[in-house]
């Protein structure tokens, strides 16, 4: 089927580091209606503006890439905000898309829906077979409601309506358009931040949390909107075939984790600090493993193209930039 470059595509959270890629992308296909709209010019957890948007707009495709996010303090501070703000976001969008003829839409998800202790490499099927990690729970229950929302629709007006809502779930993500707070970050930024400052300031050696022995997967934030668009953008019969109605959620991961050893080893390279890497193990090491299975998508015919050593250079020279800005 013909793709319309003149579809009206809604991307909510445009200004989020996954959202922005998805604009990228794009807008390097070609499409030229893009709709965005910035908090303070849409509350999404306001249902009255959000029905009023739509009706005013008539998107033609949803990516829905907003949501509240946050490391494991801000998960802990804010649990009842985590779960409210994220279940009226995506309640919102998805049922007004719905009432205002959006056959096609793409929710975005995270990773922490799996349980806890769930097998690895984390499969689409792993999904609420077990308990989940207790300092995100509110947030992985909203996305889990998000998945399941999009299914339920699917299943009540798919026929009747040709609507066909699907879901994506990113494992770590890192590149442009990333928080580099000195407290607030995730690993890869916060990792960036150090090492540079480390650089700057000739320190002999930086610390890092732990034992270094725990492996994560990181995918660069571009591969994952490649995937997004790609995922919105497959065949229906193509997408079914490797889906089921109540488990049609897709993994999108690298395929592949390194340890935080080799992940601060590859860090200090890209930023070119040249002292020694020590680790502290009294600190708390987290999950010994996370890694997503992202065979689904690839039997779909998609595969990352940006490899950590690359993407690091790529996220590396964006924080300069930033930084300069300061």
């Amino acid at each position: 089927m013909p793709i319309d470059l003149n579809q009206k595509i809604y991307v909510a959270g445009h200004r989020g580091m996954v959202g922005s890629a998805i604009v990228r992308n794009l807008k390097a296909q070609g499409y030229q209606n893009i709709i965005e709209r910035t908090h303070a010019q849409l509350d999404l957890t306001n249902q009255a503006a959000v029905q009023a948007f739509f009706e005013a707009e008539k998107p033609d495709q949803v990516y829905l890439a907003a949501a509240k996010v946050g490391g494991i303090h801000a998960n802990n501070t804010f649990p009842a905000e985590f779960i409210y703000d994220n279940l009226m976001v995506q309640n919102n969008v998805i049922h007004q898309a719905f009432l205002n003829g959006v056959k096609k839409l793409l929710f975005l998800g995270s990773s922490c829906i799996y349980p806890r202790l769930a097998p690895q490499p984390m499969r689409e099927d792993a999904l609420l077979t077990g308990k989940l990690e207790p300092t995100n729970e509110p947030y992985a229950i909203a996305k889990i409601a998000g998945i399941k929302m999009c299914e339920s629709y699917n299943r009540q007006y798919g026929a009747s309506h040709g609507i066909d809502y699907r879901s994506v779930m990113p494992t770590n993500l890192y590149g442009p358009g990333d928080n580099y707070h000195p407290e607030n970050s995730h690993v890869i930024p916060a990792l960036i931040r150090r090492f540079h400052e480390a650089k700057l300031a000739n320190a002999p050696e930086v610390l890092i949390w732990g034992t270094g022995t725990p492996k994560r997967e990181f995918l660069f934030v571009d591969d994952m909107a490649a995937a997004s668009v790609f995922v919105m953008q497959l065949d229906k019969a193509q997408y079914d075939a490797q889906t089921e109605p109540m488990q049609s959620h897709i993994n999108v991961g690298f395929g592949d984790d390194v340890s935080i050893a080799q992940l601060a080893t590859a860090v200090a390279k890209a930023t070119g600090y040249q002292g020694k890497i020590g680790f502290d193990p009294s600190k708390p090491d987290g999950s010994p493993r996370k890694l997503m299975n992202s065979l689904r998508l690839n039997r779909m015919g998609w595969n990352p193209q940006v490899n950590l050593e690359r993407g690091l250079a790529v996220a590396y020279q964006e924080f300069l930039q930033g930084d300069a800005r300061e």
